[in-house]
Formats: structure tokens, C-alpha cells, sequence
């Protein structure tokens, strides 16, 4: 395991000293690459014992379960509450019909409750007191962008040509007013799937399962499992790597990405350079229909020796 809290420990400083690595080009990188692995390999005590824990070494430090997670069955109790404490029900989808004409759009924008997505999204010191801009708007922009304009930027995005006055579709599944100019930043929105923790994307994700569990598409006999693939990267040369052990540590051009082992496959090498991707799919087992419900991307892709069996 040396091997992998080296490779943690150059992965670290690499983000730290040089957060425009994107921006270098592969001569610099490479050579940034090279001396940082000497220095963190030539410092390095083998000797020690292994400090680093577990979830760091996999790299799933952020996405370990802690208090405030909703489950399932709690997540319509929490519904019910938010809407009865309301004194005043607001028809917030009296609009919809009349300027969200794409249905996708319009299925979704139905969907949701501000009300609630500004709930789970809040944080500690959050007040709605006097705001322009709420966590549900960030939101909605968010699956607006991924929906209709994944290919465009944000600063392209946050702009007049798609959130103009005559935008109005844009503008109403967004919940920004008619009747002003107001734009959302396009700095704020770039960074806010990364500001939100790893329990408010959970409840995020809770909240859409409750309602795709009451929607009736499941029968009485549901299976749940999963399924894994591997994302294969295109940076195929290491920009630098050094044997310890007997275990090559590899710094790549994605610094994040790793060299590992994938299932046989007749027509690609047995070594992959990349991601693993993990869904958990349940399925209706009398129709045989299977709905993605989760995906998660590992940041390392493991060696064969370290993956659990499915149980």
C-alpha cells in the first residue's frame, strides 16, 4: 500500500502547487511531474506505518456517510412537513403551461419544489432574507445547462443569449422574474455542484427517488443491483513513472486517472487507463425493464487484487 500513499501524496501536491495544471502544456507537466515524484519518493518512509486511511487512499474521503443523510422512508415525512408548515400554498407552477413548452423541461419543472431543494440546500448561516438568486435556482439551472446546452461553457451560458428577457422558457424553469434583468453569475454556477456536500447531493438524490418510487413504473418485484465499466482515458503515456517495490507509481496527464486492470475482453488489452464507473440499476424483475439509479465515477481506477466481490 506504499505505492498508493505515494501516489495520494504527489496527487495532493500536484492540485495544491499548480491548480492551472489544465492550462500547462505536456513539456512543462512532464517535467513538473518528474521532479515531484523524485522529491515525494526520495522523502518518502518506508519504514513507517501507513497513516493515510482507507477512504483517503481511495480517494472517497469526501463521500463517506455521516449525519444528515435523509433516507428513504423519512424523505416524505420531511415533504409533508415543509408543506404543512407552509401558511400560505403558492401555486408555483401557474406559469409553466403557459411559457415552458418543451415537455422534458416542463415534466421536471413540475417535479420540483423550490421550497424544499432550498431546504436541503441549505447551509449553516443560509438566509432567504432579501436574495435574488436561491440554492433552487442554482439547481435548476444546473439540469437546464445539462439538458438543453451541455456542449456550451457557463460564462456563455449565464448570458443574455440564454437568459435574455425574451428567454422566457429559460427564464421561467430557471425562476428568475420576467419582469428584470437578472442574470446568475457565471462564476457562482461553475462552482456550485463542487460547493455542495456530499450529504446534500445524497438528499438531492433521495428526494428525486422518492418521487420515481411513487410514480408507478415499478411492479411488486424489484431487483437491485450492479454493474461496472471501465472509462478508458486518452492519455496513454505516463508523463512519469518510477518502480517501488516492484510497483510502478505512474503521474499521468489526467492526474486523477491510473493505470489498472479491466475484464476480459476479445478485441482490448487487458490494461485499461482510466475510470471505473459503477450504476446501481434496479430492475423490475416480471417486465424486465432496469432504470439507472446512481452512478459513481472512482477517481482511481483499482488493480483487479483490490476490487470486493459483488454480494
Amino acid at each position: 500500500m506504499h505505492h498508493k500513499d505515494i501516489k495520494l501524496s504527489i496527487r495532493k501536491q500536484l492540485k495544491r502547487q499548480y491548480p492551472n495544471w489544465k492550462r500547462l502544456n505536456r513539456k512543462t507537466k512532464k517535467a513538473i511531474a518528474r521532479k515531484v515524484l523524485a522529491e515525494v519518493s526520495a522523502e518518502y518512509d518506508f519504514g513507517q506505518d501507513i497513516r493515510t486511511s482507507p477512504k483517503e487512499l481511495l480517494g472517497i474521503e469526501q463521500q463517506i456517510p455521516t449525519e444528515g443523510i435523509i433516507k428513504l422512508d423519512e424523505m416524505a415525512r420531511f415533504i409533508h412537513m415543509i408543506n404543512s408548515s407552509k401558511l400560505i400554498k403558492f401555486n408555483s407552477y401557474n406559469r409553466s403551461p403557459n411559457y415552458i413548452k418543451d415537455e422534458e423541461l416542463r415534466f421536471v419543472d413540475e417535479l420540483l419544489d423550490d421550497g424544499i431543494i432550498n431546504r436541503l440546500l441549505s447551509y449553516d448561516g443560509y438566509s432567504p432574507v432579501m436574495r435574488e438568486i436561491f440554492p433552487s435556482n442554482f439547481f435548476r439551472a444546473e439540469l437546464l445547462k445539462a439538458i438543453k446546452y451541455p456542449e456550451i461553457s457557463y460564462r456563455k451560458f449565464c448570458s443574455e443569449e440564454y437568459f435574455g428577457r425574451d428567454r422566457k422558457q429559460n427564464r421561467v424553469f430557471v425562476g428568475l422574474s420576467l419582469n428584470k434583468k437578472t442574470l446568475i453569475d457565471h462564476t457562482r454556477l461553475s462552482k456550485f455542484r463542487s460547493c455542495l456536500s456530499f450529504v446534500q447531493q445524497i438528499n438531492l438524490l433521495v428526494y428525486i427517488l422518492h418521487y420515481f418510487y411513487k410514480s408507478g413504473l415499478f411492479g411488486d418485484c424489484v431487483v437491485h443491483g450492479i454493474d461496472s465499466t471501465e472509462l478508458a482515458n486518452d492519455c496513454k503515456i505516463p508523463l512519469a513513472s518510477l518502480d517501488i517495490n516492484g510497483k510502478k507509481i505512474r503521474i499521468y496527464n489526467d492526474i486523477d486517472c491510473d493505470c489498472g486492470v479491466r475484464r476480459n475482453k476479445r478485441d482490448k488489452s487487458v490494461y485499461v487507463i482510466g475510470y471505473r464507473l459503477h450504476t446501481l440499476t434496479v430492475i423490475d424483475a416480471k417486465t424486465g425493464h432496469s432504470f439507472p439509479l446512481v452512478r459513481v465515477l472512482k477517481s482511481v481506477l483499482p488493480k483487479r487484487e483490490n476490487l470486493l466481490p459483488a454480494g
